[in-house]
């Protein structure tokens, strides 16, 4: 179980508090579907920055050669694939109860491209792999009754008969292993497109069913004081260059000049020494990651308007790993620990990194992006533990205080929020949103985010 926290004082957006927590395997690409329906439509194509150059007897029918139909289309693999083991589902818990996984998926508005029969096909593919299971079994098991006669035949006649029978066998063996592979790649795809199970304790609903939990920090009017607002304040002492802005790269991506430079880097070191107080270890994590892990975390934000990515790929060769900008520090943080056996007695792992984080905010003009609210590029100090399973809201609570303990420093006025179902995303189990009331925006604005999850990536 993974639980992540990003501690994040930022300069250039407002900060959050999320608590998330994945159950199951996060997402990864898959190659081969096989179930034959309508296909989706095609995805929009992401942001991207430019990058340097039946029976178990042996006389059972084989299985049809001819491939199904595609679920699912998918375009031929131009990367490198994945170095890591394909992650496991737990199909037992998704399909236990049909009717709680339809519903989960329906109050979290998790898109799904087979609507409601996603589920009902995900247990058909189910059916299909335990008969092929069963079916290969039972080859592999005369493969070995043969080669046992084989080796105590008495006579020539008999073994040779004995040989035919098992060489016969041999192509029936693998074309049940290709029907296998198959079927496994669908249902993983259709498995990771799935959202998380949702806390018991989660409100229901839009963003307005939001639960506060606590308020804390000096008492505030909630109203709007125009003289206080930050662009405002930026450009009276020179502290942002719009023109340099626009001339480098275009709306919503800041230069810090000044004391304003200097305010993020206190905000950074702050943050660093409190969480260093508590046990973790800094980290420096790079901020372009493959596009594998950041798939096994989770994290591919959408936006719900458009169906936009979020993400900022980075063109490569064909052949070589797809990478792409870190959204969030957590992925290559996560990556520390990926295709590790981590011993009990070595637990929590705690690290504390800082790291830039690349949000394409895609069709997200005009809605409360002025300023330095909603940028594509800011810096962000993030906390993150690894734990055991059952010890993973304890670890998510010790780092929610580190959180109100950085916030507090700093003289805000924050409420905690229990955020509803819809507003989770596809990886959260539980989601606390801290915010910090913003005189200059008259608002309530996200200052710190708590993820809860557990990732694919075989810690």
């Amino acid at each position: 179980m993974i639980v992540a926290g990003e501690a994040a004082v930022w300069c250039r957006s407002a900060t959050r508090v999320v608590i998330t927590s994945r159950r199951y395997a996060t997402h990864v690409p898959t190659r081969v579907p096989i179930i034959p329906i309508t296909s989706p439509p095609p995805a929009p194509k992401p942001p991207s920055v430019a990058a340097a150059s039946s029976s178990s007897s042996s006389s059972s029918k084989p299985p049809s050669s001819t491939s199904p139909t595609p679920l699912l289309k998918t375009s031929t693999p131009t990367h490198a694939p994945s170095s890591l083991p394909k992650p496991r589902l737990d199909y037992t818990a998704l399909l236990s109860s049909p009717s709680h996984t339809t519903t989960n998926h329906i109050l979290r508005r998790a898109p799904l491209p087979l609507g409601k029969d996603h589920i009902a096909h995900l247990e058909r593919l189910r059916t299909t792999q335990v008969e092929l299971l069963r079916k290969l079994d039972a080859v592999r098991a005369k493969q070995r009754e043969l080669s046992n006669l084989v080796k105590s035949s008495t006579s020539a006649q008999d073994r040779d008969e004995h040989v035919r029978q098992a060489k016969k066998l041999k192509p029936r063996v693998g074309e049940y292993e290709n029907m296998l592979s198959a079927v496994e790649s669908e249902m993983l795809e259709l498995g990771l497109m799935l959202p998380n199970f949702t806390h018991p304790d989660t409100p229901i609903g839009p963003e307005e069913n939001a639960v506060e939990l606590e308020r804390f920090g000096p008492r505030t009017t909630e109203i709007q004081e125009p003289r206080r607002d930050h662009l405002g304040l930026a450009s009276q002492w020179d502290l942002i260059d719009h023109h340099a802005t626009t001339t480098a790269t275009g709306s919503s991506w800041v230069y810090l000049k000044s004391t304003l430079a200097l305010l993020e880097m206190a905000l950074i070191n702050y943050a660093l020494s409190i969480a260093i107080r508590h046990g973790y270890t800094p980290v420096s994590p790079p901020d372009v990651i493959r596009s594998d892990i950041a798939w096994r975390c989770g994290f591919q934000p959408r936006d719900l308007v458009s169906s936009a990515s979020q993400n900022y790929h980075i063109v490569t060769e064909p052949g070589a790993p797809e990478l792409q900008l870190a959204g969030t520090a957590e992925i290559p943080l996560s990556a520390l620990f990926a295709n590790q056996i981590l011993p009990a007695d070595s637990l929590p792992r705690k690290v504390v990194g800082v790291g830039k984080a690349f949000r394409a905010e895609a069709g997200a003009r005009g809605q409360d992006t002025r300023g330095l609210y909603r940028v594509h590029e800011f810096t962000k100090v993030e906390l993150f533990a690894v734990s055991e399973e059952q010890d993973s809201e304890t670890m998510m609570e010790e780092i929610r205080e580190i959180q109100k303990e950085i916030a507090h420093g700093l003289g805000l006025s924050v409420r905690v929020l229990d955020m509803p179902t819809e507003e989770l995303g596809a990886s959260a189990y539980r989601k606390y949103d801290m915010e910090a009331w913003m005189p200059g925006r008259g608002k309530w604005g996200e200052v710190s985010i708590l993820p809860f999850p557990s990732h694919s990536y075989n810690a």
